[in-house]
């Protein structure tokens, strides 16, 4: 895992600038509520490095937080990055979405769903999850990652397994 230099983005460059660089048929990315900086950042580097688009839900922390700049704000001109106002916002203008919800006590493993190229991951806040309202809306599509021992794992984790078991099912896309 080779690394580049980061550190020479100029902060008016650490804003997301919607380059549009989603990889056709790649995956998309929505984060609802996120509190953590860290782990927004971590995921902004995951769709970065797969060519997936990211979609946040407010209410979220200040995009300009310090640690989400150290965790990888300074990806964000390579992203496709969309900002929603509400859940209610995001179903709106994705009316023809079916999305993945992963989260604990779903019924399907994550690797027990068929994924299509386009396909929408959408993962709750690090604190409440997904409400259990949206999860009873689509029994079906309520995925949870196996695991033991534990209450839940960190969100940024849980979206790379979920993303690349989705990019692995789907050949690769073309990553290489």
């Amino acid at each position: 895992m080779g690394r580049k230099n980061n550190h020479f983005v100029a902060p008016n460059e650490r804003q997301p600038q919607d380059h549009k660089l989603t990889r056709p048929g790649a995956m998309t990315i929505v984060l609802v509520h996120p509190r953590i900086p860290q782990n927004t950042g971590s995921i902004a580097r995951l769709c970065a490095a797969t060519g997936s688009r990211l979609d946040l839900v407010r209410p979220l922390f200040e995009i300009d937080d310090r640690k989400l700049i150290r965790a990888g704000l300074d990806y964000w001109p390579l992203l496709d990055v969309r900002i929603f106002e509400s859940l209610d916002d995001w179903f709106e203008n994705n009316a023809d979405v079916k999305p993945w919800l992963v989260e604990v006590g779903g019924q399907k493993n994550h690797t027990e769903a068929k994924f299509s190229e386009g396909d929408f991951i959408l993962f709750g806040d690090e604190q409440d999850g997904l409400a259990p309202s949206l999860l009873a809306q689509m029994p079906d599509r309520h995925l949870r990652i196996p695991q033991q021992g534990v209450r839940s794992m960190n969100l940024s984790m849980c979206a790379g397994i979920v993303t690349f078991e989705a990019l692995r099912q789907l050949g690769w896309l073309g990553l290489k």
